[in-house]
């Protein structure tokens, strides 16, 4: 018989004689061993009473909170295990009404709190362009391709399961830079390479007659990448604001020099990353308003892809006067001053920011002197001097999702798949997470550790088989040649119409010598 979470063992109810008599009865509690009650023993003092009641507190709060967490773990695997054959994506909707209010016309204002369905799965569509900027990289380092994309522009979106979105890629970037920076620019370890200079850092695609049917206008998107690991390019972004234009505007050094560099000697950055993307952005637009159609340019990118984004989108706004330009990043840091900023308001580019309260990127450069000192302008001056971020904020919060742990992790706080994660479970900051979120949980840990234990996905799981190792005939396992069509080549990569030259307002080259 139990009482008070003690056991009484039983014993014989025999006669006793003072001469045989039986010792009393013993009793066992999983806290302590304990003498049994003895009609002659002293009644326990105060002390002894709080301390056991204490204790059977301690234990039953212990109890409920393993049961709560069981409750929440079980919760967590059996919602997950729910989603295994339900579709990844909902039904798409036609937007062409309200497509300009999508893209940010009147500041996103009552789209965002909550977030509207329609814009959920557009900021989804654009992130999963980000994405794709790394899921084809080579990062391979014993790869004669290191820093080059793995497919042909014809077969990226086939070989990423982006089909779906209904764009077409039309030409790819390449980008190099004057300035030392450790890893974000892979080089390979061999001494014969595709390049020893130029990495692939984006590419242009344009919506196909179906997908611009049903958002009411030929979209060009052009979509960049960004790094890994924070930590391995900004300690060395020089945080110098360099200027940009022929105003105040001034822009971080390092951001810029990846965005304009060329050299003549090179394979793939004989023309920088600005005039590649400029020309073919051009060519795009000349060749869709020739038909009446309206055009829109969407630029999106992640961590550094954010930041040469939004260089994209001042210069694309210097071109082309009146072309609908919108921007929505993801973990974007700060890119240049308030006079930055406020020329990119005038020129009607809506930039949409989606971060994470977790992560630290987005308060890069200026943790500290940034557009919050805006407000002593009075006694600042115009502030020339510090950096400021641009357009409207969605902020997110891993604590919003049960799927993910909680804990310290800097670099899953800073993947664009944690982002898009969030962004797919979002309603509103007064609700939870979205019981009807659609996108594959499983995504998250691709490239980190972000998701709890109890769901069973390994974490940086992205990988390719047996490391790219193949075997051959003889059954060596060896790096496989890649088919001819997806060897890095300027030739193939260069088209008629990319010769094409454009008239800028400035000459990033012949201000700055990059």
């Amino acid at each position: 018989m139990a009482t008070n979470n003690t056991l009484f063992l039983p014993h014989h109810n025999l006669p006793t004689t003072r001469k045989h008599r039986l010792p009393p009865p013993t009793a066992f509690a999983f806290q302590d061993f304990k003498i049994g009650k003895d009609p002659h023993q002293r009644p326990p003092n105060k002390a002894i009473k709080l301390a056991e009641s204490l204790s059977n507190m301690l234990n039953l709060q212990i109890e409920k909170t393993i049961q709560k967490t069981l409750q929440t773990s079980n919760s967590n695997v059996s919602s997950f295990e729910e989603k295994h054959n339900t579709p990844t994506t909902s039904p798409k909707e036609n937007i062409s009404e309200k497509w300009c209010q999508i893209h940010g016309s009147s500041d996103w204002d009552g789209l965002l709190e909550p977030l509207h369905p329609w814009l959920r799965r557009e900021i989804v569509k654009y992130g999963e362009f980000a994405q794709a900027t790394y899921d084809a990289f080579d990062f391979d380092s014993y790869s004669e391709y290191c820093g080059s994309c793995r497919y042909n522009r014809r077969k990226l979106f086939d070989k990423l399961g982006l089909t779906e979105n209904g764009y077409n890629v039309t030409k790819y970037i390449y980008a190099m830079s004057q300035i030392d920076l450790p890893r974000w620019l892979e080089k390979s370890s061999l001494v014969d390479s595709w390049s020893k200079d130029s990495n692939w850092i984006g590419f242009v695609a344009v919506s196909d007659d179906q997908e611009s049917e049903r958002i009411g206008r030929r979209d060009i998107v052009v979509a960049w990448r960004g790094t890994v690991a924070p930590a391995e390019w900004y300690d060395n972004m020089q945080r110098k604001l360099e200027p940009i234009g022929q105003g105040e505007s001034k822009v971080e050094h390092g951001f810029l020099s990846i965005y304009a560099s060329k050299c003549d000697t090179t394979r793939y950055n004989k023309s920088s990353a600005s005039e590649q993307v400029m020309r073919e952005v051009k060519r795009l637009v000349d060749e869709y308003k020739k038909t009446g159609e309206h055009v829109s340019l969407t630029i999106t990118g992640h961590s550094l892809g954010g930041a040469l984004g939004l260089l994209n989108a001042y210069e694309a706004a210097k071109n082309f006067p009146g072309l609908a330009i919108s921007v929505v990043s993801f973990a974007a840091p700060r890119v240049g001053n308030i006079a930055f900023r406020d020329e990119l308001y005038q020129m009607g580019v809506k930039t949409l920011r989606v971060t994470l309260k977790q992560d630290v990127v987005p308060r890069m450069p200026g943790i500290v002197l940034n557009e919050s000192l805006q407000r002593f302008d009075d006694i600042t001056g115009t502030l020339e001097w510090v950096y400021t971020h641009v357009g409207v904020e969605l902020k997110l919060d891993v604590r919003s999702s049960r799927y993910l742990k909680k804990g310290l992790n800097l670099i899953g706080f800073h993947m664009l798949e944690t982002y898009l994660h969030l962004v797919d479970g979002y309603h509103s900051t007064h609700s939870g997470f979205r019981e009807d979120a659609k996108r594959d949980v499983a995504l998250v840990n691709k490239d980190c550790d972000m998701l709890v234990d109890e769901l069973r996905i390994p974490p940086n799981w992205y990988q390719f088989a047996n490391k790219g190792l193949v075997q051959n005939h003889h059954g060596r396992w060896l790096k496989p040649q890649r088919e001819p069509e997806d060897i890095p080549s300027p030739t193939a990569e260069s088209q008629p119409n990319n010769l094409v030259q454009i008239h800028h307002d400035y000459q990033f080259g012949s201000i700055y010598g990059i």
